[in-house]
């Protein structure tokens, strides 16, 4: 990263890096979605855009684990996975030892695809994924990288963001949540079949508008975290404490004392991992950060 990319990042929470992929290396990556359209998924009308009224619409489309494909249609996006213009940038977005989370789902939009309602913030806190500097270095727990398989002009819909939301001292209002009234806060940047969105995942409110355009979006989502955090994949199979431990270790513990047993994730799924404590001094455990 240069003076300047390292500028709008820490400024705005993202960063768009222009012509990473070859006119060549975009066609193969469609080609290969092309191939796969018999395994996409569709969301329910409105699953996405909630309580929200300007962001209904179709539910989305998508293709997922694309690096698990099989030969050769997983190929064009393990290059995804590490390329040099990636991981040139989380080395120092997430640090040296960033990982790969999950994701690498392609988001397929036809005209009239909903949005998904905004989400995200520098408040409240989270540690998971949160951004911060240290002894002249910045690192952000989570990162996605969107990449561009088709054009997305301005007013097109799909990704859009606040900028600056990763340092915001107050919740997010309602209206922008939902973009019903959204102060005007909300952007939608403009790209380019090729191009790199890099988004602070987590700590930047994000989103995305409905899909106007009669050209459908392409954009396929890779989720990176640093070394030490844990977002979501297989973590939140094996947290559970008689996995991530042993059953023998934990069997006839009481609520509270499974609660510090289980391992690091960011969904319990329902599991009590949360402990408060009353005005008596009693401990507790339940399924949700009080």
């Amino acid at each position: 990263m240069d003076a300047k990319e390292r500028y709008f990042w820490d400024l705005t929470g993202y960063l768009i890096v222009r012509n990473v992929l070859t006119p060549e290396e975009v066609a193969a990556a469609n080609a290969a979605i092309d191939a796969c359209t018999d395994r996409m998924t569709q969301g329910e009308d409105n699953n996405r855009s909630r309580d929200s009224v300007s962001l209904r619409g179709k539910g989305q489309k998508l293709l997922g684990n694309t690096i698990e494909l099989e030969k050769p249609f997983c190929d064009p996006f393990r290059k995804m996975l590490v390329h040099p213009q990636v991981v040139v940038r989380l080395n120092e977005m997430c640090g040296k030892g960033f990982r790969y989370d999950h994701g690498s789902w392609v988001a397929f939009s036809e005209q009239g695809t909903e949005g998904f309602t905004l989400h995200g913030s520098g408040e409240p806190h989270g540690p998971n994924v949160a951004y911060h500097h240290q002894n002249g270095r910045m690192y952000c727990n989570g990162v996605t990288a969107t990449w561009q398989l088709a054009d997305g002009a301005a007013g097109a819909g799909g990704f859009a963001c606040v900028a600056g939301s990763h340092k915001s001292a107050f919740p997010i209002p309602a209206g922008v949540r939902t973009c019903d009234a959204d102060l005007g806060v909300v952007i939608q940047p403009e790209t380019k079949a090729g191009d790199v969105i890099f988004f602070m995942d987590g700590a930047q409110t994000h989103g995305t508008l409905p899909w106007v355009s009669e050209v459908p979006r392409r954009s396929v989502l890779f989720k990176y975290a640093s070394r030490t955090a844990v977002r979501s994949g297989v973590s939140t199979q094996v947290a559970p404490p008689e996995i991530y431990w042993d059953e023998a270790i934990v069997e006839g513990m009481s609520d509270p004392e499974r609660a510090v047993m289980y391992g690091p994730c960011t969904n319990t799924g329902g599991g009590k991992a949360y402990l408060d404590i009353d005005e008596e001094g009693n401990v507790s455990a339940s399924d949700l950060a009080v």
